[in-house]
């Protein structure tokens, strides 16, 4: 099997190199322990250039069953996911989720959800009403439980040298998601991910996080190590100049912030998601 990944970023091979290539600043005093979990994870790029190979065998078997054993809530396990090949359905898909090419690109996208339907028809089975399922908790824990998977089998992608992306956009017309795919009520698209090799011709690069000051606390919450101004204008400065260096459009994170904080049309349409999520059969809450 090609390692596209682990042959385009074998200079970042130590711990340091990709703590350096993570936060753009030299690494801790403290010798970083060596952990090829660790190294794998912090390898990680969005890649959004695929290439048309499909993947191996087994290996989407093998991320669903990493997924599989991420934690659970309750051992409820919340969630499904739908593995979309086929070129037509891509394209359509891709024209809801605001005309990401890398959807059409890639040769497998993944659709998350989160999925209540499944624990209704088990109470259904057993001539039980479930009010849980309506309570604002229960959708938060299914969301998590998604997530968390999502995560665990995008890792996995990662580790036979495939590039993963996530796609946010799949929420900007849930509904529409929903009858393309044919979700029963009680579902909802939290995440799309497109998975392929990448694209060598356009090779992508690590982008720079906040520094660990800002969200690693000790003990409490240190709302002015999370909000310093030096920290936040120095990250400003290196993610500039990162996509400056990457071919990206000349944009600090606070301005990033900005613009999509800044206005609700710019969340695309899912500023109505508590709307949409009821009338995909969620409650969410009851008083």
């Amino acid at each position: 099997m090609s390692d596209v990944r682990v042959s385009s970023f074998s200079a970042l091979s130590s711990m340091n190199a990709l703590w350096q290539a993570r936060y753009g600043t030299p690494p801790p005093a403290t010798p970083l322990p060596e952990s090829p979990v660790a190294r794998s994870l912090m390898m990680h790029r969005s890649v959004r250039r695929f290439s048309p190979t499909p993947l191996p065998d087994g290996v989407l078997e093998a991320a669903v069953a990493a997924a599989q054993s991420a934690a659970t809530s309750c051992n409820l396990q919340a969630w499904s996911v739908i593995a979309v090949h086929d070129a037509a359905r891509r394209a359509r898909l891709a024209k809801l989720a605001g005309e990401q090419d890398f959807i059409t690109q890639a040769p497998l996208f993944l659709v998350w959800i989160a999925d209540l339907s499944r624990l209704e028809h088990v109470g259904q089975a057993r001539g039980r009403e479930l009010p849980g399922l309506d309570c604002l908790d229960t959708f938060v824990a299914s969301v998590m439980d998604t997530a968390l998977a999502a995560q665990n089998a995008a890792a996995t992608f990662e580790s036979y040298g495939l590039g993963t992306v996530y796609v946010g956009a799949v929420r900007n017309q849930p509904e529409a998601f929903a009858a393309e795919l044919g979700l029963p009520p009680r579902t909802v698209a939290i995440s799309g991910m497109s998975v392929g090799y990448p694209d060598r011709k356009h090779p992508t690069a690590i982008r720079p996080r906040l520094p660990q000051p800002a969200v690693l606390h000790a003990e409490r919450y240190d709302a002015a190590a999370a909000n310093d101004p030096a920290t936040i204008a120095a990250y400003d400065g290196r993610l500039h100049a990162a996509r400056v260096s990457q071919g990206l459009p000349a944009r600090d994170w606070s301005e990033s912030v900005l613009a999509r904080m800044g206005d609700v049309a710019a969340l695309h349409g899912r500023e109505h998601l508590p709307r949409t999520l009821r009338s995909l059969g969620f409650v969410l809450g009851q008083e």
